[in-house]
């Protein structure tokens, strides 16, 4: 014959279980916000990478002899299609006499290509912006 107590055991498991409800609620928004977070910044990092690329591409095309700054938008305009961006503002600053250089500024508003909108408000207002300079071929 088998006897069963019926005694705190019950109760104490649906309080545990309880405690660690409560627990969670308080805890999952901070660890979600977290991992948002570090997904966000992930994506930002990204986006700061194609920009960067982009620009580069574009000082490549704007060093070589005779390129015009249709040749430089199209291909800042190609790469930046291959990635997905395409709210960015280009501007270029061409050699003169005495610096041969060429400069390639892409900007892009991060509020068009953040993740997340505005959850994380103070984000949303900056610029993500890359820079690169090429020494023109043929200068001396």
């Amino acid at each position: 014959m088998t006897v069963f107590s019926i005694g705190n055991r019950g109760i104490l498991k649906n309080k545990r279980r309880a405690a660690a409800v409560v627990e969670m609620a308080v805890v999952l928004p901070v660890l979600l916000t977290i991992l948002f977070g570090i997904i966000e910044f992930g994506w930002m990092f990204m986006v700061y990478q194609n920009i960067t690329n982009a620009a580069r591409e574009g000082c490549r095309t704007a060093v070589l002899e005779g390129s015009t700054d249709a040749d430089i938008q199209n291909r800042i305009n190609k790469y930046m299609d291959l990635v997905g961006l395409s709210d960015y503002q280009v501007t270029l600053q061409h050699t003169t006499p005495t610096d041969p250089t060429e400069t390639v500024i892409i900007q892009v508003p991060y509020g068009s290509v953040s993740l997340l909108g505005g959850y994380f408000g103070s984000m949303v207002d900056r610029t993500l912006s890359s820079k690169a300079c090429m020494r023109k071929e043929g200068a001396e």
